[in-house]
C-alpha cells in the first residue's frame, strides 16, 4: 500500500471511529482536553502502523487508546495535588438549535458526574479494565493487551472496580424526568433570584454539595458540604446578585444548570433529585475544565 492510500485509510478511520475513541478516552481520563490529546496520540500510532493488515480497526484503536490512557493516568501528578473535590469537565446536551457533531462525547449513564468521580478512586489499571470491559464490551483478552496483564488479572481488576462503583456511584434516586426537570427549574430560579428560603425549601435537609474549583476560586469550599443551610448559603454567596444567567440543560446525561456571566460559562451544576427535592449538587467552576465551553 502506498503512502497516499494509507493516508486515505487513516482518514476514513478518523471519520468512522473518532467519536467512539473519544468516548473511551473521556471516560478513562475525565477531562475533554486530556481525552482529545489521547485521541490524537492514538491516531498518530495508527498512522505509524498503517491499516493494511488490520481486520478490526475500531477494536485496535480502542485497545491502543486504553494503553495510551493507562500511561497517562500512571504519569498524572495533577490529580494527586488537586485542591478540593475532583469532578470531570462537563459535557452539555446540545441546545435544540445546535447540531450534534460527530466528535462530541456520547451522553449516557457512564458519564454521570458521580460515576466519573468514583472512578478517580480506582487504580489506573482498575479504571481502564472497568471502562474497556464493562462500559465498552471489550473481551478480557483485549483488556489484557491494553494493560499488559493477563486476562485473569484483568478480570480481578474489573471485579474490584465494580465493587467500588456499586457501593459509591450507583444512582440512589430514579426520578420521573418531568418531575426532575421541574425541581431543577425551581433550583435555578431560586439561585437566580437570590431566594435563600426558596432554595432551602427545594434542598433535601441532608443534601450533599461538591464544588470543584481546583483551588482557582477564592473562598470556594475545599471539602464536600452536607446540609441545606450550608449548601444554600454557599450557592447564594457564589451566584446571587452577580447578574448571572441560569439555563437548565442536560449535563453528562442528567439534569443540571449552566451559569453564565457576560457571555461566558462560570459554572456548570448537575442535580441529583428524587423528583421532590435536590439530594446532591455537583458544581464545576474550575476555569480549566470549562475552557472548552468558552472557546
Amino acid at each position: 500500500m502506498n503512502e497516499d492510500e494509507t493516508g486515505d485509510t487513516v482518514a476514513e478511520a478518523w471519520r468512522l471511529h473518532r467519536r467512539r475513541v473519544l468516548d473511551v478516552c473521556y471516560r478513562m481520563l475525565g477531562t475533554l482536553a486530556d481525552a482529545e490529546d489521547a485521541v490524537q496520540e492514538t491516531y498518530a500510532r495508527l498512522v505509524q502502523r498503517g491499516t493494511g493488515d488490520l481486520d478490526d480497526v475500531a477494536g485496535w484503536l480502542i485497545t491502543v487508546a486504553g494503553r495510551v490512557c493507562l500511561d497517562r493516568l500512571r504519569a498524572d501528578r495533577v490529580r494527586s495535588r488537586y485542591i478540593g473535590p475532583w469532578l470531570p469537565s462537563p459535557v452539555l446536551q446540545p441546545r435544540s438549535s445546535e447540531p450534534d457533531p460527530a466528535d462530541r462525547v456520547t451522553l449516557d449513564d457512564s458519564v454521570r458526574f458521580a460515576l466519573l468521580a468514583v472512578l478517580e478512586q480506582l487504580s489506573p489499571a482498575e479504571r481502564v479494565a472497568f471502562v474497556l470491559h464493562d462500559v465498552f464490551g471489550l473481551s478480557f483478552k483485549q483488556v489484557a493487551e491494553a494493560t499488559g496483564r493477563t486476562s485473569s488479572a484483568c478480570r480481578k481488576l474489573a471485579s474490584r472496580a465494580r465493587a467500588t462503583i456499586r457501593s459509591d456511584a450507583e444512582p440512589r434516586f430514579e426520578a420521573d424526568p418531568a418531575k426532575a426537570r421541574q425541581v431543577v427549574e425551581r433550583f435555578a430560579a431560586a439561585c437566580s433570584s437570590g431566594d435563600l428560603a426558596g432554595l432551602v425549601a427545594i434542598l433535601d435537609p441532608d443534601v450533599l454539595g461538591e464544588f470543584d474549583s481546583g483551588g482557582r476560586i477564592p473562598g470556594a469550599p475545599a471539602t464536600p458540604l452536607v446540609g441545606a443551610p450550608l449548601v444554600s448559603a454557599i450557592l447564594i454567596r457564589s451566584f446571587a446578585g452577580a447578574g448571572a444567567g441560569f439555563t437548565t440543560l442536560d449535563i453528562n446525561g442528567q439534569p443540571g444548570v449552566v451559569v453564565e456571566l457576560h457571555g461566558r460559562v462560570m459554572a456548570v451544576i448537575t442535580i441529583e433529585t428524587d423528583g421532590d427535592t435536590v439530594r446532591a449538587i455537583r458544581a464545576v467552576g474550575n476555569p480549566d475544565k470549562l475552557a472548552h465551553l468558552n472557546r
